[in-house]
């Protein structure tokens, strides 16, 4: 009988799968420690979304973390996942930071590196795998899957041959690994296409190379296709422990432990140790808040392969900015945003470009505006996609973004950027009196002005705990901001602190016991004499204000910048003047069509 090896990918993938990568080690140690106990001596533990994280919502360090799980299981295969030429972020690096991120994940206990390209060009796996190597780290080389919408997922690109003869060519370019994995970040390929695919793959690697298989439970088909990737010669699947694991996120260790009896293969496990282990991690995650569709198996996903490392993360973004009601059309809008950008496979930074050209699609209008990130992958300024991009969508790209289409190599493109690179990062670190070590050079580079703002003491804190909710006569009188809908249209209203009045995207309404606000339907576009009002044109939130009361605005100036799914939107005046109100501040959410400054 053949023993299956797993990796818990709970410490990395659970937490990004189901609560959009925001939990404390303080709280999750427990659970790593009973996991370790139990037998488990293979894990996943950062990387990915589960770096900026650490700085963007949780107040910690990344590199801390890692030291604690190595000094917490010092025998255990510790591995990270990084995003090729990405690393960690969703923009490409110049080769000196790809560098250090590999020599500096090797420093904190790191053993292994699983290392992948969403578009599947070689080149950007070529150089990072390298330096993984030569950091003395275990390289494991991965291929990435999609399954395609029906109707379009009959031939090539992610097919069988297509993902064979990507492995081919890292063959022919001689990069360094010890381990090759097959990554399905969406869960949509079917069985029979894992099994080709890995099949395939065993032939051409023959017997002594370990291969690696991991997919999602989004779809509902990973059970089956974890089971057809062992039969075609896979030794290790990917797994994860309840409460997350299932849903968006991996197969359940006991489940699939259930699912080998009877058949050639087993796990070698202990399943009540695996449920003692499983019970203390329900409680260290007792008090997070778990949304709804990180445990729920969708069938939409077949047709727009939303990852679920993804999913929760950008539906939480949704919640934070009273966008959710618009996700079924987003998601809906992904297939054709998928189709005509190339068919890059649909994981972090691709699949965060696919969400944020879909949201664009849905809340400004069909190719309106082209998100930068979309925008440079078909442009080519990512590498080569695995099928051309539609020559208009290259076009409106190129038009707006002022880019011309490229086939250089993504890193010597950013080798010459001078905002990229360890000298840049140094010097924004000794201009604000930063200690210039290799980690804080990384974490600026890889996490940008938030890093920055872990560094000097300023994180913001973007936990989720459960709440319990008030009363209702004591949320009537609450002040704060909120998304109320009028006959299917959206408004922002503040609510002041005494609740005598109500703002309602930039007009002011005292309230009595009983009274609607009034012309609230209207209120988003009201000009009175010589004023005039610069409006939201999408969802998000006031990430910055660039001008005061007083200020002389000329036309087309920026005066805001809004984030919406961790992108920054600039909001420009289409019509000078001066600036009588500033009608938001910054973090407020703002829904389409709000006022955000007044000018006279």
């Amino acid at each position: 009988m053949k023993k299956i090896r797993f990796m818990d990918t709970s410490f990395r993938d659970g937490f990004q799968s189901c609560l959009g990568a925001r939990a404390k080690t303080d709280d999750i140690m427990p659970a790593f420690e009973a996991a370790r106990d139990a037998g488990f001596d293979y894990f996943e533990i950062g990387g990915g979304a589960r770096f900026q994280s650490l700085y963007f919502y949780c107040q910690e360090d990344a590199y801390e973390m890692m030291d604690r799980f190595r000094a917490a299981a010092p025998n255990a295969d510790l591995q990270t996942l990084s995003r090729g030429a990405n690393v960690v972020g969703l923009i490409s690096q110049s080769r000196d930071i790809i560098k250090l991120h590999a020599t500096t994940f090797a420093k904190h206990g790191v053993s292994t590196i699983r290392n992948f390209d969403a578009l599947n060009d070689v080149r950007n796996l070529a150089y990072s795998g390298q330096c993984i190597a030569d950091a003395g780290l275990n390289h494991q080389v991965t291929v990435t899957l999609m399954g395609l919408p029906p109707g379009s997922d009959e031939g090539y690109p992610h097919s069988p041959e297509f993902y064979i003869d990507t492995l081919k060519k890292i063959l022919e370019a001689g990069i360094p690994f010890k381990s090759v994995a097959f990554k399905d970040a969406s869960g949509t390929t079917v069985p029979a296409v894992v099994y080709e695919t890995i099949k395939g793959a065993r032939k051409l690697l023959g017997n002594d190379v370990p291969i690696h298989f991991h997919t999602h439970e989004t779809a509902g088909l990973a059970v089956s296709c974890n089971f057809a990737a062992i039969e075609a010669g896979a030794d290790c699947v990917d797994l994860a422990m309840a409460p997350l694991s299932g849903g968006t996120c991996e197969v359940d260790v006991l489940t699939f432990w259930r699912r080998l009896k009877g058949t050639d293969y087993t796990l070698d496990i202990d399943p009540k140790k695996v449920l003692e282990a499983e019970q203390v991690f329900a409680q260290c995650l007792d008090k997070y808040y778990m949304p709804p569709e990180s445990t729920t198996v969708s069938p939409m996903i077949i047709y727009s392969p939303m990852p679920g490392g993804a999913l929760t993360a950008n539906t939480q973004m949704m919640r934070d900015t009273g966008t959710l009601h618009l996700y079924d059309k987003v998601i809906v809008e992904m297939e054709e945003v998928v189709r005509r950008g190339g068919f890059g496979t649909s994981v972090t930074p691709v699949s965060q470009f696919y969400f944020q050209q879909a949201f664009l699609n849905a809340t400004v209008g069909k190719w309106k505006k082209i998100n930068e990130g979309y925008g440079k992958m078909v442009l080519g300024y990512f590498g080569h996609t695995p099928a051309q991009p539609d020559a208009e969508i290259v076009k409106i790209a190129s038009e707006q973004l002022g880019l011309q289409p490229t086939t250089e190599d993504v890193h010597d493109i950013n080798d010459r950027n001078p905002k990229l690179g360890i000298a840049p990062n140094k010097k924004l670190l000794e201009e604000n009196n930063i200690a210039t070590t290799d980690e804080n050079i990384f974490i600026v580079a890889s996490c940008g002005e938030k890093g920055l703002e872990f560094l000097k003491g300023n994180a913001p804190f973007g936990i989720r705990y459960k709440t319990e909710e008030k009363p209702a006569a004591e949320a009537k009188s609450e002040s704060g901001s909120y998304t109320v809908n009028v006959d299917g249209q959206s408004y922002n209203a503040q609510v002041a602190a005494d609740g005598a009045s109500v703002t309602i995207n930039g007009k002011t309404f005292k309230v009595s016991s009983g009274a609607a606000a009034p012309g609230a339907a209207s209120a988003a576009t009201t000009v009175s004499g010589d004023t005039h009002q610069v409006v939201a044109p999408m969802p998000g939130s006031i990430l910055k204000i660039l001008v005061g009361e007083g200020d002389t605005v000329a036309d087309g100036a920026t005066v805001i910048v809004i984030e919406a799914m961790k992108m920054e939107i600039e909001v420009k005046a289409e019509k000078g003047g001066v600036v009588s109100k500033v009608l938001v501040k910054q973090g407020d959410n703002v829904v389409t069509a709000q006022a955000v400054i007044e000018l006279s």
